[in-house]
């Protein structure tokens, strides 16, 4: 009979093996959890570090409200994309100088788009999409809001301020030319009274080029077009406030700017063969003024004075006239050819120069024909809309019931201009 296997004897622990085995597994835990905590801690440092290289300077940032209209706010991250989309790929310092005008155009697309709700006036987001992707190439959704207050002001145009404006109005048939000073005026005033004809005197006088072209006819206008057009109301209330057939007396306009000048000058040194000069020169607005003035100097006044008070030349005027001429063609051939042909230290006679830029002068303006009420062209009633549309969009800026604040520090903007430049 075969014998029977037994199994190993169980190897009993004793009291103080135990005692031994327990605290050893004891310490391989206190070990493990220690190891735990460190590389959690590690893990959290690193985090605090993540948190504060990263998301405080960076994230956090992005999601700071910069802008609100009312109770709509926009983000930096916002503000960013808009900046880059309105400085189209402009260098760093070139946006810098954007950064105010893109702060405005955010506000101002978004209270066209709460302006036109009011007037009851709305586009889609699928009307927007369908623009973003007519683009080529299509533009982003980043750019909704620029397309939707684009699309806004064109149906408010055509839908809402083409009925403001009427079909037809009070019109006057003008006549208009622009001449250099009060004498010239008088003269060809007197010529037109002696019954010269107007367009001829227009097309050979006139220094406005509007004018000149049309041979100084305005054609038929409704009151406020030509002040739309010239930036100045004297056209508009001499021809609407005179019975047909009056011609104004001379009408200065003193911001009106046109391309001519007079030069005084006197050589003070000149190197012949190097050809360079130092000069004293006054650049004034018409051939009167100059003679005025060169006998103000002729009687002795200072020409430092009267050139910082009278010349149209910036880069003389500060400096009381003095000037350098480092070669022939850096200055108008009618400024050179004087320059190196004068005698020194000997004022000029006025040189006419129609190669500058001077402002001021005098309008003659006829009223040939009055209808009081006459259709406008279609050119003149684009303009009025125009323009009604733009009082409307200013007066949002204006309304004390819009809140607008900006709340773009410099620090803010030299941010977002460094990480839309960047990005």
């Amino acid at each position: 009979m075969a014998k029977k296997k037994t199994g190993k004897p169980k190897r009993e622990l004793t009291r103080r093996q135990l005692s031994r085995w327990q605290q050893q597994k004891r310490r391989q835990h206190i070990i493990l959890v220690s190891g735990i905590l460190v590389v959690v801690a590690a893990l959290g440092i690193m985090g605090f570090g993540v948190y504060h290289q990263w998301y405080v300077p960076e994230y956090k940032p992005l999601r700071q409200t910069v802008i609100e209209v009312n109770d709509t706010k926009f983000d930096m991250s916002y503000y960013i994309k808009m900046l880059k989309f309105y400085s189209g790929g402009a260098s760093e310092q070139q946006m810098y100088s954007m950064v105010d005008w893109v702060a405005t155009a955010i506000e101002r697309n978004e209270l066209v788009r709460q302006g036109a709700a009011k007037l009851g006036f709305s586009v889609s987001d699928e009307e927007v999409d369908e623009k973003l992707k007519s683009y080529d190439p299509p533009l982003a959704k980043d750019y909704s809001d620029v397309v939707r207050a684009q699309m806004l002001v064109g149906k408010l145009n055509d839908e809402y301020f083409d009925q403001q404006v009427r079909l037809s109005a009070e019109q006057r048939h003008i006549l208009a030319m622009f001449l250099e000073s009060e004498s010239q005026a008088n003269e060809v005033r007197a010529w037109l009274e002696a019954g010269e004809d107007f367009a001829t005197l227009a097309g050979e006088l006139s220094l406005d080029s509007t004018s000149k072209e049309k041979k100084g006819d305005f054609d038929w206008r409704p009151k406020g077009i030509l002040t739309l057009n010239y930036g100045t109301s004297l056209l508009d209330d001499y021809a609407f406030s005179s019975e047909a057939g009056a011609l104004s007396k001379p009408i200065f306009d003193e911001d009106k700017t046109k391309m001519v000048g007079y030069w005084l000058i006197k050589v003070l040194s000149r190197d012949d063969e190097v050809e360079t000069a130092q000069l004293k020169v006054m650049l004034l607005g018409s051939e009167q003024e100059a003679n005025e003035v060169r006998a103000r100097l002729e009687a002795g006044e200072d020409f430092a004075t009267l050139a910082k008070e009278l010349s149209q030349h910036d880069y003389s005027k500060e400096n009381g006239g003095d000037f350098e001429v480092t070669s022939p063609d850096a200055v108008s051939s009618a400024l050179s050819e004087f320059v190196f042909k004068a005698e020194l230290n000997v004022l000029s006679q006025p040189i006419r120069d129609d190669t500058v830029s001077t402002k001021g002068g005098y309008w003659l303006v006829k009223v040939a024909e009055i209808d009081g009420n006459r259709q406008i062209s279609d050119e003149d009633r684009a303009s009025l809309k125009s323009d009604a549309l733009n009082k409307w969009v200013d007066g949002l800026s204006n309304d004390p019931e819009n809140k607008a604040k900006n709340y773009l520090d410099d620090e803010k903007k030299q941010w977002a201009v460094m990480h839309a430049a960047g990005s």
